[in-house]
């Protein structure tokens, strides 16, 4: 479900120059990347790329989702790291995206910690947003 534009509390800006082989900056600064197709697309991989500052910010938003959950439910997540990996590749439509997250969260038992990250990839902002339209795989490693 979305948001009205009312309750946004937050907009990130961001502007890109000459698409995958350019730049890319934020209004305030804070970011501001080379970016260039990596190798494995025919790039010359000098700079990041549009999946690796996806991964970026889905690990980050998702690790967020998780302390929520686990505050809720009252889990120890201290320690704890989600890694996202974000593939592209050829699809019928042309291109595509796929994510698998990986949590390690060291004080909890399997099952506890493969519920923690169900519930919080129903609450991730990025894992709402990608619902339906991408393939998101969760794993506990």
């Amino acid at each position: 479900m979305s948001i009205q534009k009312s309750e946004v509390l937050y907009t990130a800006v961001a502007t890109a120059e000459n698409g995958r082989d350019g730049r890319v900056s934020t209004d305030d600064g804070r970011l501001d990347v080379v970016v260039n197709p990596p190798k494995e697309m025919g790039g010359n991989g000098a700079g990041t790329n549009p999946e690796q500052l996806f991964a970026a910010g889905y690990s980050a938003c998702f690790q967020g989702a998780l302390g929520v959950v686990a505050r809720n439910e009252k889990a120890d997540i201290s320690g704890s790291t989600v890694t996202a990996h974000v593939g592209i590749g050829k699809n019928d439509d042309g291109f595509g995206i796929h994510v698998e997250i990986t949590a390690t969260i060291p004080n909890v038992d399997r099952a506890t910690a493969e519920d923690l990250i169900e519930k919080a990839h129903q609450v991730c902002p990025y894992s709402k947003a990608t619902r339906g339209n991408i393939t998101v795989n969760l794993a506990v490693a």
